[in-house]
C-alpha cells in the first residue's frame, strides 16, 4: 500500500507563542491554560494544544522518533487537527488524539490528568473550547456507515480497518455500523435501501469501486436527491485504485485518511450521469477510451506490479502510437487554458462556507442540477440520452487519430496521476482532455513524464477544455475498453452530462481539491 504524505507532512508542528506558567498550583492560571497539579498544564495555543509535563521528559527520551518537535523534552504540541475527544469523567480528564507513528501513519493516544471535584465545572467549559478549537465546521460524533471490501488491498482491507481505522473513528467518539461486503454490487443494494435519517457518512473501506457502487446506490433510491446531499461518501483508502482519497483527503495512508474523515467538512461534489443503451449509472471520478481505459483495464493480469502497471501499460501504447477512431460531440464552455486557470484562481480565494453555497434547497434550484420534469430522483437528463437524437448546437466531429478521450471530474488519477490540474469539486463543469494517437516518441515520453511533476496541463499537445457533456461514438465497434470510474464498460456508444454539485463528500478546506492545481499559478 503506497502513501502520499502532501496534507500532513509532519503531523506535529511547533508549540505556539510561550504561555504562562504563572500560579500553576491555581484551577486556571488564564481561561486558555488549566494546571495540572504542580508539574503538569494544558494550554490553548494558536493552532495547538501544549501540553507541559515533566513526566514527558522521564519517559519518552526518543522524542517520538523526532516527529515531536518541542523546544524542550517535556513539552508537546498537539495541533487541534489531531485531537479526537476530550471528556471529564470520574475526576480524570481524557484527551485523545492521533499521534504519528511514521510520517505516514496516525494512531490514537490518550492523555490522563486526575483534578479535584471542585474543579469539575471550570475543566468542562475548558473542554468545550478545546472541542470547539479541535473541529471547528466540522461535525462531532459522526454516524458511519462502513463498507469493507475484504477482497481490497490484496485481501488486506479487514487487516487496515481494524488496526488503522476502527481504532480512530472510535476514539473520536464516532457511531458504527460496519458491513464485510461479499459480492460485487452489494454495496448499491446497502445504500439503496439504507436509512439515510440514521447516518451521516458512508465510509468506503476499499479502492474506488465501493464509492461508485455507493453513489449508484443511493442515486436509485426515489428519494435520491435528497439522500445525495445528505450522506457524505468517503473512501478510506485500502485498495490499489485510491483516487477519491488522494483528491479530497490528500493521502492514500488508511490512517490519514481517517483523521480527515473525522475533521472532514461537508463539500458538494459534481456528479455525471452516464448513458449507455438503456442504462443510466453516476459517474463521481472519470471516463476514458483510449490509451487510459486499456492502460487501466487491459493490464489486470500485471496486477503484481502495483501502480507501475499503469504506467507500463501507459507507455507501451504511446509508444506504439496507436490511434482509436471515434466521433465526437462536445458542449464546451471553457477552451483556453489562460480561462480555466483563472475560474481555478477564483475558486481558491472563495473562502465562503460550504454550508452557505448550498443546501438540499440551493441543489434543487441549480439549473445544471434541475430541469424540467422535476422529481425527487436524479434530476432530469438536460440533453438526453445517448439514443436520442443529437442536442441542438452539437456536431459529431470525427477523430481518426484520437489516442486518449479522457474526462474526469477530481485531479489526482492516481497517488502520482495529477492528470486534471484544474479541476475543482463543484464548478459544474467536466475536465475533457484530448490527445492524438500519432505523436512522437520523443512527446510520449515527455508527457508521461510530465504527469508527475505537474506540467501536464501546460504542454501544448494536451487539449484541455471545460465542458457540460459529450457523445462519443466508437468507430471500431470490437472488443475495446471503455473505463467509467476505473469500472470497465460495454464498448459502445455513451453519452455524459454533469449536475452541478449533486452529491456530498468530506474535505479539507470545504471546497478544494487537494492538489497543486494548474501548473503555473
Amino acid at each position: 500500500m503506497t502513501t502520499t504524505t502532501t496534507p500532513i507532512d509532519n503531523p506535529f508542528v511547533d508549540p505556539a507563542p510561550s504561555f504562562e506558567e504563572n500560579g500553576r498550583g491555581n484551577s486556571f492560571a488564564t481561561d486558555a491554560t488549566l494546571a495540572v497539579g504542580r508539574n503538569a498544564s494544558l494550554t490553548l495555543g494558536t493552532d495547538s494544544l501544549i501540553v507541559l509535563d515533566e513526566s514527558f521528559e522521564k519517559r519518552d527520551h526518543s522524542n517520538c522518533c523526532g516527529l515531536w518537535p518541542s523546544g524542550t523534552a517535556n513539552t508537546r504540541a498537539v495541533p487541534f487537527y489531531h485531537i479526537l475527544w476530550a471528556v471529564l469523567q470520574d475526576s480524570v480528564l481524557t484527551i485523545q488524539y492521533a499521534s504519528p507513528t511514521s510520517k505516514t501513519t496516525v494512531q490514537n493516544a490518550t492523555l490522563n490528568y486526575p483534578f479535584e471535584y471542585q474543579q469539575v465545572e471550570a475543566v468542562n467549559k475548558w473542554v468545550y473550547k478545546l472541542l470547539d478549537r479541535a473541529y471547528g465546521p466540522a461535525q462531532k460524533k459522526k454516524r458511519v456507515k462502513v463498507l469493507v471490501n475484504p477482497h481490497a488491498g490484496k485481501g488486506s482491507a479487514v487487516k487496515w480497518y481494524h488496526r488503522d481505522i476502527e481504532p480512530l473513528l472510535k476514539a473520536a467518539q464516532c457511531s458504527i455500523d460496519m458491513v464485510n461486503t461479499k459480492y460485487m454490487g452489494e454495496a448499491v443494494e446497502i445504500t439503496q435501501g439504507m436509512d439515510i435519517e440514521a447516518f451521516d457518512v458512508v465510509a468506503c473501506c476499499s479502492g474506488d469501486g465501493l464509492p461508485h457502487e455507493v453513489f449508484n446506490g443511493l442515486g436509485k433510491r426515489p428519494d435520491a436527491r435528497k439522500a445525495l446531499a445528505k450522506i457524505a461518501v468517503v473512501n478510506l483508502p485500502c485498495g490499489s485504485g485510491n483516487a477519491m482519497s488522494c483528491n479530497l483527503n490528500g493521502t492514500d495512508s488508511a490512517s490519514l485518511a481517517t483523521l480527515v474523515m473525522i475533521k472532514g467538512i461537508p463539500t458538494p461534489l459534481d456528479l455525471i450521469s452516464i448513458t449507455q443503451g438503456e442504462n443510466r449509472t453516476l459517474s463521481f471520478l472519470s471516463q476514458s477510451l483510449g490509451i487510459v481505459a486499456e492502460a487501466d483495464l487491459a493490464t489486470e493480469h500485471l496486477r503484481w506490479m502495483g501502480p507501475m502497471r499503469f504506467h507500463w501499460g501507459f507507455l507501451a501504447r504511446l509508444m506504439g502510437q496507436k490511434c482509436y477512431p471515434c466521433d465526437i460531440a462536445v458542449k464546451s464552455v471553457l477552451e483556453d487554458k489562460p480561462s480555466i486557470r483563472e475560474l481555478y484562481k477564483r475558486e481558491q480565494n472563495n473562502h465562503e462556507p460550504a454550508s452557505e453555497r448550498r443546501g438540499y434547497k440551493h441543489l434543487l434550484d441549480d439549473d445544471a442540477s434541475a430541469s424540467s420534469g422535476f422529481e425527487d430522483g436524479l434530476p432530469s437528463l438536460r440533453y438526453g440520452t445517448v439514443n436520442d437524437k443529437l442536442p441542438d448546437g452539437w456536431e459529431l466531429i470525427p477523430y481518426d487519430k484520437l489516442g486518449n478521450f479522457y474526462c474526469g471530474n477530481m485531479s489526482y488519477m492516481a497517488a502520482d496521476a495529477n492528470f486534471f490540474g484544474a479541476a475543482l469539486p463543484n464548478d459544474g463543469y467536466m475536465d475533457l482532455i484530448c490527445i492524438n494517437g500519432d505523436l512522437g516518441r520523443l512527446k510520449t515520453v515527455q508527457m508521461l513524464l510530465n504527469v508527475d511533476n505537474n506540467k501536464f496541463f501546460d504542454m501544448p499537445d494536451v487539449y484541455y477544455r471545460k465542458i457540460l457533456g459529450y457523445r462519443i461514438i466508437p468507430k471500431d465497434q470490437g472488443d475495446g475498453y471503455i473505463s467509467i470510474d476505473g469500472e470497465r464498460v460495454p464498448f459502445q456508444p455513451f453519452q455524459a452530462e454533469v449536475h452541478k454539485g449533486l452529491g456530498t463528500v468530506l474535505s479539507k478546506s470545504g471546497h478544494m481539491y487537494e492538489s497543486p492545481g494548474p501548473w503555473g499559478l
